[in-house]
């Protein structure tokens, strides 16, 4: 019986990374660590974060020139996220059924791997709060009348200077609809591609792979009641902006507002949250550093609230998922444990079963940590 157990839980976990691959649409669309190291909750992984070379002038020698240092940069993952499905029970008839049919997945199985699946994608969602590159209309779902977004969007890439190849636009369906039936994308005749009119999938266009997912964000901007303004000049790539109110201005930012100032093109995402009123004055955490020289006396403003639909670089983002212990490890336990990666998003699925008061228990869980790693190579497209 135990060898039989032990057949079912690999063909229930290679099925079950079908669905999770069908569900997770961000892991395989950033950068992502495929370490099959074990790891514990609360582990770190480090992500080196290429620096800028310069060039110098070629002068003959008999000195070599001096070289420079190679040291990295690195942003660091945490591995914080390790959630787990509600505990369910299988029927002797569901055993069965798995074991003969290569096909047959229980409904129970997909409703829990779906459930990790969607956590795993909106944490990587979750971190487009330090994304400053900005195009679109807030409360304006974009390519209603036109592709011109998707050109405003490889303009934010192309100057924030994001590498040209492993570009992704992730839309809402409300946005997809749109851009699906875009004549520009759907008339054969004009782009050369049956995908849009029959699959009703867009594809690779204008430098993009384009993809719709249920998990995009709407960010919620906080407010600004009045005209505050910057009260100290500001330096050039200075990232704390000093700003003051008068008695009936009020200041309430919150992380992941994208705001502006006045005689700046830039947009800036703010990275924690301000409050400030009653002629008070406070200090404002901003991304980028100043693209222009404050002055004092700049007005500000902030984005109203927006869905946030994404275009960005495969290494804008990166995910790190560890396997976790199974006991093909040496180790003997009660339970029968199994553990299986998924090669196309690289995550890691573990199955446990045990047996408890009369039945059959089975726990699927995951652990994994993401972040935002190079801003630079993301836009927002407001929605």
């Amino acid at each position: 019986m135990a060898n039989t157990l032990t057949s079912i839980q690999h063909k229930i976990l290679a099925r079950g990374l079908m669905t999770l691959r069908e569900m997770a649409m961000m892991p395989q669309l950033v950068n992502s660590d495929y370490s099959r190291d074990a790891a514990e909750r609360g582990d770190v992984i480090n992500v080196p974060i290429p620096s800028a070379v310069s060039v110098i002038d070629v002068t003959p020698s008999n000195t070599h020139p001096a070289p420079s240092n190679s040291s990295f940069d690195t942003v660091q993952i945490s591995l914080d996220q390790w959630k787990q499905n509600q505990p369910f029970g299988l029927s002797d008839k569901d055993l069965v059924e798995v074991d003969r049919n290569e096909h047959f997945v229980p409904m129970k199985v997909e409703e829990a791997i779906k459930a990790l699946a969607n956590d795993v994608n909106e944490d990587i969602h979750e971190k487009y709060v330090g994304i400053y590159g900005y195009t679109g209309t807030a409360a304006t779902t974009p390519f209603g009348s036109g592709i011109t977004e998707a050109a405003q969007m490889r303009k934010v890439l192309n100057e924030q200077l994001a590498p040209r190849r492993d570009r992704r636009i992730v839309l809402d369906h409300a946005a997809e609809a749109n851009a699906v039936i875009r004549p520009e994308f759907s008339d054969v005749d004009r782009s050369s591609d049956r995908g849009p009119i029959i699959e009703g999938m867009i594809g690779r266009k204008l430098g993009f792979d384009w993809y719709a997912d249920d998990a995009v964000m709407t960010h919620t901007a906080g407010t600004l009641t009045g005209d505050p303004v910057t009260t100290t000049t500001g330096a050039l790539g200075a990232k704390q902006i000093s700003l003051t109110c008068d008695s009936d201005d009020e200041i309430a930012l919150l992380e992941g507002d994208i705001v502006t100032f006045a005689g700046d093109s830039q947009t800036y995402a703010v990275t924690a949250d301000l409050t400030v009123g009653n002629s008070a004055a406070g200090i404002l955490n901003i991304e980028p550093g100043l693209a222009v020289a404050q002055a004092g006396g700049e007005a500000i403003a902030v984005k109203a609230s927006h869905v946030v639909n994404l275009a960005f670089h495969r290494d804008a983002f990166a995910y790190a998922t560890r396997p976790l212990l199974a006991n093909t490890q040496g180790f003997n336990f009660a339970s029968q444990i199994a553990s299986q990666m998924d090669p196309v998003t690289g995550l890691v699925l573990r199955l446990e079963v045990k047996r408890l008061h009369k039945q059959v228990v089975w726990e699927f869980d995951i652990l994994w940590g993401s972040q935002l790693v190079r801003p630079e190579l993301a836009v927002r497209l407001a929605g």
